[in-house]
């Protein structure tokens, strides 16, 4: 069903620069996942790495897909590796991450390869702001959850945007429910208490996982204050 819906979009307009508008629409209601249940039969398909460039694009380029650790799981994505379009798999890797150092060293690395393909050219404003949200959500989930009051200067180091640029990005990201909390003009800090869950990748689990050794570190080391100080109580 997916790959005809692939296939039509293609026969049906194939001058357009731009045909991953549709493509976007399947990635965000998982139809793609239908593309692959015979995955060890599909993935030898000459069509494996041509889907798999059309969905990271779809992806890059969708509105309000913010969320590409699905995809990098996947094993079609792999089909990308060692090829011609390698760059666009590393290109998902940025994104997820919000690596936007990686992003901008991909764009001047593969500047050929990136100019080929009309419709990144004709987003690339709208790319770098996604990179940027990304970079911001990265930023978020770096902290720990008490330390969710985050100067503006921080993530304007970090995404190389004025304040009042950094001001219409958590604007953006608020819009779109991607993060929830209070923006304090004032102080020219954003409070935030709730950041959009995702797949995470392994690096980010292993952070994860440090945070959560230091946590039980720290409740521990409470505990044996808590003891030392009452006795008594802790007896009874």
């Amino acid at each position: 069903m997916a790959l005809q819906f692939v296939e039509s979009q293609r026969e049906a307009r194939p001058e357009l620069a731009d045909p991953y508008a549709d493509l976007a629409d399947l990635y965000q209601r998982k139809l793609w996942h239908q593309l692959t249940l015979k995955l060890d039969h599909f993935l030898q398909l000459p069509a494996a790495q041509d889907l798999a460039f059309d969905l990271s694009l779809a992806a890059l380029l969708g509105d309000n897909i913010y969320n590409f650790g699905e995809l990098l799981a996947h094993p079609i994505i792999n089909s990308l590796i060692g090829t011609k379009v390698e760059w666009v798999y590393h290109m998902l890797q940025a994104f997820n991450t919000g690596n936007l150092a990686l992003y901008q060293e991909l764009c001047r690395v593969h500047n050929a390869a990136l100019s080929a393909q009309p419709a990144l050219v004709q987003n690339e404003r709208k790319l770098l702001e996604k990179i940027n949200i990304l970079c911001l959500m990265e930023i978020i989930f770096s902290r720990a959850s008490e330390d969710r009051t985050i100067p503006l200067s921080v993530i304007a180091e970090r995404t190389k945007l004025s304040i009042s640029d950094v001001e219409y990005l958590l604007m953006k990201s608020l819009s779109v429910h991607l993060i929830e909390g209070i923006i304090d003009e004032v102080d020219s800090t954003v409070h935030v208490s709730w950041v959009q869950p995702r797949v995470l990748g392994i690096p980010q689990v292993k952070a994860l996982r440090e945070r959560l050794d230091a946590w039980v570190g720290k409740v521990h080391t409470t505990l044996l204050s808590v003891e030392a100080e009452t006795p008594d109580l802790v007896a009874a």
